[in-house]
Formats: C-alpha cells, structure tokens, sequence
C-alpha cells in the first residue's frame, strides 16, 4: 500500500525558510518523478515543483529561487527547502509520485505552512 508522510511544516514570519520532508511508502521510489504540491484555503491543489528519478528538478515560476527540491532514495524521501517565504505560500504542501501511467498514488495527510508576521 502506497503512503506518504509529509513532515516540517509550521508557522513562520515572511522571509523565513522551512524545510520540509516527505517519506514515501512506495516500491521502486528510485524510479519515480516525485513532486511537491500545494493547496491553499479555497484553492485547487498546484504543482510546485518536480524531481526526476535523475535528480532534475523543474519549479512553478512563483517559487524559482526560492524554493529546492532533492531526493534521498537510500531513505525513500523527497524534500523541499523552502526559502525567502511569502504570505502567498501558505498552504497545506503534499507530496506524490507522478506517473502517467498510474496516476497519483493515494494522497498523505500534508503539512501545514503558515507564513505570516
């Protein structure tokens, strides 16, 4: 069964960095693009950012910059270093596999950012 646990979320002021983790419960992560989602209060959930099984990574425009994404497939984990944050970050961030095959897998629970002064 697949899973994902994302982690490290939290409140933080504008300017301010946070990083957070998501360990996936999924054969063959080594294999996956893994992406980093987003959803804020009212909104559709958005793509954010995607690693490749390689390593190359690809960002929405809101977050060049600012934010890197990087993998550990020793430890099934994706990670986003967030920095330089905006009010406009604020959102619950999940993270899944993408595959046009099979689809997104099962969606975590996600963690909370909140930047806000």
């Amino acid at each position: 069964q697949v899973k994902f646990v994302e982690s490290g979320g939290g409140l933080v002021q504008p300017g301010g960095s946070l990083r957070l983790s998501c360990a996936a419960s999924i054969r063959n992560f080594n294999i996956y693009t893994m992406g980093w989602y987003r959803q804020a209060a009212g909104k559709q959930r958005e793509l954010v950012a995607t690693i490749t099984n390689t390593g190359n990574t690809n960002y929405i425009d809101s977050v060049k910059g600012r934010f890197t994404m990087s993998r550990d497939n020793a430890k099934n984990t994706v990670y986003l270093q967030m920095g330089s944050l905006k009010p406009e970050d604020t959102a619950v961030y999940y993270c899944n596999r993408i595959s046009t095959i099979l689809g997104p897998a099962a969606w975590g629970q996600g963690t909370q950012v909140t930047v806000s002064s």
